[in-house]
This record gives structure tokens, C-alpha cells and sequence, in this order.
């Protein structure tokens, strides 16, 4: 992928949204009314979740998002996300109230609303809203837990990882440069400690992001060339090169584990 320079990323956001307004005016119909899990949900919250998508309760709206499938008719489910994706993706992003994107967005999966099958337009729409909140979330200071979060229900959704952090790696300018840095020793740290994993994508390979970490070391090392007196520069460059000789951490392990188990990459 060719490096691209990060426009404005609130900018990319909102054209992101536009899009899926246009893409989803005309949100897919429902057959019948919906059929929902009535131990979770009333009478009323069903028939509301088949009515006006705009009128749904955010309460009832963020019920529905986590919740699995296995709490809809199977043929619903689909339809039902394809129906509130413009207000499910501004509830996941900035100023929103979705709480866990790991969580909501794994309902995207194979295994639940089926993003990959949708059609070619909505899935383009929703693919470019993702790439714009994973900017966002790098360039404005985000933690790289809550980057985690957001890349694993992304990579959920999809169906892979690797074309988030070839994004990720193609944003460059001194934003996204200082949010690399924040990701490496963040993720690099927890690898090293053993405590990186997936909260909610099982079939996902976390192995993936220390072997991505490696190759970002060229940048990583420019960037701590030019700001010689940034700490998490430096820590960035040793926990890569502990990953890389799968070696223990170098640093003391916080919450009273006196053994850690070795953590190797894929050479």
C-alpha cells in the first residue's frame, strides 16, 4: 500500500458518514415483524426495532447491538444491522456511546450479521467509515487498548486483520508517526507480559501484531531520531527488539506474577 497523508481525520469521518447515509437511504424492508428474544426484550422494543429505523430507542438500539444472533430469527438478523448501520457506526464513533467495539462490532461477523455478504456498496461504505475511525483513534491520542478494541471488532467484521494494520502503516504524518509510537509500546509491552489477546474474536491470530510490529522498526527508529529525548520511542524500540529475539520483558511485571512465559513471533 502507498503511504497516504492523514487529511483531516474528523474530516474523513464525517465524509465516511455521509456516504452511509447515502448508501443506506433506503434501508432493506422486513418480511414479517421481528421476531426477538422476548426475555430480553418487550412487546414494544420489538416492534419498534421493526419500525422507523430512526425512531428506535438508543436504550433499545444498543440492546440489540449486543446481543448475538442467537436472540433473532436468522434471516432478521442481516437485515436488522443493514438497517441500523449509519446510527450503529455514529454510536461507535467519536462523541458516541457504543462501550466496547470488540464486543458490538463481532456481530458483524461470520457468525452473525454476515458483513462480508452484504452488497458491494453498503460493504464499501462501512470498510471506509472503519478506516476513518481507526485514523481518528490513532491520530487523537486514543490508548492503544482502546485502538485494540476498535481494530479486533473491525478485523471481526471483516474477516481479517492484516488490511487494518496495512492502514494503520500507510498513515503518515506526525499525528499518526506519534500514535505508532504510542501502539508499539503498548501493544509491545503487553506481548512481552503475555497479556495481548482478543477479548471476543476467538479465531483470531494475535501473533499477527508483533510480527506487524517488527516491520513498522525503520519508523519507529526515525521517529525516536527525531525526538532523541521521547521515552516511549525508546521503550517502543526495546520491546520490538525483545520481540524479535523472543526474549522476557526488560521491565518488572506490575501485578504480582513471578513468572511470565516467553513470548515468541512467527520468523
Amino acid at each position: 500500500m502507498l503511504d497516504q497523508p492523514v487529511p483531516d481525520p474528523y474530516t474523513m469521518w464525517q465524509r465516511a458518514l455521509a456516504e452511509v447515509d447515502r448508501v443506506f437511504a433506503s434501508p432493506p424492508e422486513l418480511d414479517r415483524p421481528v421476531m426477538g428474544c422476548t426475555r430480553c426484550f418487550t412487546e414494544a422494543e420489538l416492534r419498534a426495532l421493526g419500525g422507523d429505523p430512526g425512531d428506535v430507542p438508543d436504550d433499545v438500539l444498543a440492546g440489540f447491538m449486543g446481543k448475538a444472533v442467537d436472540h433473532w430469527a436468522l434471516d432478521q438478523y442481516p437485515v436488522l444491522w443493514r438497517r441500523f448501520t449509519p446510527r450503529a457506526l455514529r454510536r461507535l464513533g467519536p462523541g458516541g456511546s457504543g462501550a466496547d467495539p470488540s464486543y458490538e462490532l463481532r456481530n458483524l461477523g461470520q457468525n452473525g450479521a454476515e458483513l462480508i455478504g452484504w452488497p458491494v456498496a453498503e460493504r464499501a461504505a462501512v470498510e471506509q467509515a472503519f478506516r476513518a475511525q481507526l485514523t481518528l483513534a490513532l491520530t487523537d491520542g486514543r490508548s492503544p487498548s482502546d485502538i485494540l478494541d476498535l481494530l479486533e471488532g473491525v478485523a471481526h467484521a471483516t474477516g481479517g486483520l492484516e488490511p487494518w494494520l496495512d492502514h494503520i502503516a500507510g498513515l503518515t504524518d506526525p499525528a499518526a508517526d506519534a500514535g505508532l509510537v504510542r501502539l508499539a509500546v503498548g501493544w509491545g509491552t503487553d506481548f512481552l507480559w503475555s497479556e495481548f489477546h482478543f477479548a471476543w474474536w476467538y479465531d483470531g491470530d494475535p501473533r499477527i501484531v508483533p510480527d506487524w510490529l517488527l516491520t513498522q522498526r525503520p519508523r519507529i527508529a526515525s521517529f525516536a531520531a527525531r525526538h532523541p529525548h521521547c521515552k516511549n520511542a525508546a521503550d517502543a524500540l526495546i520491546a520490538i527488539s525483545h520481540l524479535q529475539e523472543g526474549d522476557w520483558s526488560p521491565w518488572f511485571y506490575p501485578y504480582g506474577r513471578h513468572f511470565l512465559p516467553q513470548v515468541t513471533t512467527r520468523r
